[in-house]
């Protein structure tokens, strides 16, 4: 079978592109993406060529951008180019030149695959590059995920020269003549992917000739075993984690069985960034107290009575706050719900757990809106003295992980006000010598 023929069969069996898909072409000017695209073009797929040019190399950037520009017009297909600020955006993240450079490209990709109506967005990577991944992510420890090497899909990312190696893809290139352009950068050792290719790679060649067909089907193999063991933990962490509010409730009885082993908890919690260290910690802590928060990069994990609740970090923390709210004041947000507030002399009580009327001349100005936090306590409407907010939580039977995200109105003295959706404080309450009523009305 000819390049062509295999190419095809690669992209329909393998990655699933149905004839007619529009296809967004990641261009940059190198050998692989050129070839790439002088094969989607030849067999007749409707293409948009897409071109990073992240200004890092001074001319040598622009004359890539001239060749992908010109191949692009030489074979009428439309062409999208974005210049990117590239060091600066890593400077501002803190992260590394290549990192920055990934984030860039990859969320342009995106935007443009929808703007554009194309299905797939297709990078040029090939066997290769896959060999290159694996090693180097043995180095950082991923685990069995990180060993199956680059993905032929990736939701709407493709990787349709994967099935070519290295010298396949420069013999094509120059069989068909496919203009290409070198880029410096990746002849620098400096960079670990480079001197995986350069300098590891032809090391394990000279002691196992077939090193790259040995390690790709040892690569095939992780995958088999990655999807193996997905096809259990899968279907436990469904059973495990039962969402309920955008959050996620685990039954404490229904995880004993598994806590003993920490490779499988690992397994089940690792969509939401849980190291093993947190997990066990976990372990020794989930027969204990309730109130024990374990935290992951993106989400908490909360002991509660019966149950762990798992919720995602919004990046609201104790000390966040509103701004000042002073009686002229009409609107603000706070703890994602809109606040409406005025000021009337109608003394008519209206009944609503997201509704304050609090008599003007009680109030400390300003005031403002935070979280619950240890320590506070105010005096119940309709309840005799005061109460830590804790303990009302606890007999509302207000979960754990729902306290923290609740928001308080607070006077300039630090007094609380008002618990939205929940009681307001006995000392603001309107009476019959009210004169001026402050209305908050959260929706």
């Amino acid at each position: 079978m000819d390049l062509f023929g295999r190419f095809q069969e690669f992209i329909t069996e393998v990655i699933g592109v149905v004839k007619g898909d529009k296809i967004l072409l990641a261009v940059s000017g190198g050998r692989d993406s050129m070839l790439m695209a002088r094969l989607f073009l030849e067999l007749g797929y409707p293409c948009v060529i897409a071109h990073c040019n992240f200004a890092l190399r001074g001319e040598a950037s622009d004359l890539d951008e001239s060749l992908v520009r010109t191949f692009a017009q030489e074979n009428k297909v439309p062409f999208v180019v974005r210049r990117f600020e590239t060091e600066t955006f890593a400077q501002a993240q803190g992260i590394s030149i290549q990192m920055a450079a990934r984030a860039l490209r990859y969320e342009w990709f995106e935007m443009l695959r929808e703007e554009q109506g194309a299905r797939w967005i297709a990078v040029a990577q090939h066997q290769n590059d896959h060999i290159e991944t694996v090693l180097l992510n043995l180095t950082r420890g991923t685990g069995l995920r990180g060993l199956r090497g680059i993905l032929p899909r990736r939701n709407r990312l493709i990787r349709p020269l994967l099935f070519l190696k290295a010298e396949e893809v420069t013999f094509y290139v120059d069989r068909l003549k496919v203009p290409y352009r070198d880029d410096e950068s990746n002849f620098s050792t400096k960079y670990a992917r480079n001197k995986i290719r350069l300098d590891i790679i032809p090391r394990f060649k000279e002691i196992v000739p077939d090193f790259e067909v040995a390690i790709t089907q040892n690569i095939s193999h992780f995958q088999e075993a990655y999807d193996l063991l997905q096809s259990f933990v899968k279907p436990l962490r469904k059973q495990l984690l039962v969402e309920k509010d955008g959050d996620y409730r685990i039954d404490r009885k229904l995880l004993q069985p598994y806590l003993a082993n920490l490779p499988l908890l690992f397994e089940i919690f690792k969509p939401f960034g849980f190291s093993k260290a947190v997990l066990a910690d976990l372990q020794k802590s989930v027969d204990g107290n309730p109130g024990k928060r374990f935290l992951s990069d993106t989400h908490e994990m909360l002991l509660d009575r019966n149950a762990i609740w798992m919720v995602r970090l919004t990046g609201a923390s104790v000390e966040a706050r509103s701004r000042d709210i002073h009686p002229e004041e009409q609107q603000l947000q706070f703890g994602g719900k809109d606040i409406h507030i005025r000021v009337e002399e109608n003394l008519e009580v209206r009944a609503g757990a997201y509704q304050a009327q609090l008599d003007m001349d009680t109030l400390k100005f300003p005031l403002y809106f935070r979280f619950w936090k240890e320590g506070d306590y105010f005096y119940p409407l309709g309840m005799q003295g005061k109460k830590k907010l804790s303990d009302f939580f606890i007999q509302e039977k207000v979960a754990l992980h729902k306290k923290k995200c609740i928001p308080i109105l607070v006077d300039a003295a630090g007094h609380v006000v008002w618990i939205v959706g929940y009681r307001l404080d006995n000392r603001y309450k309107i009476s019959e010598s009210t004169k001026k009523v402050f209305t908050l009305v959260c929706k």
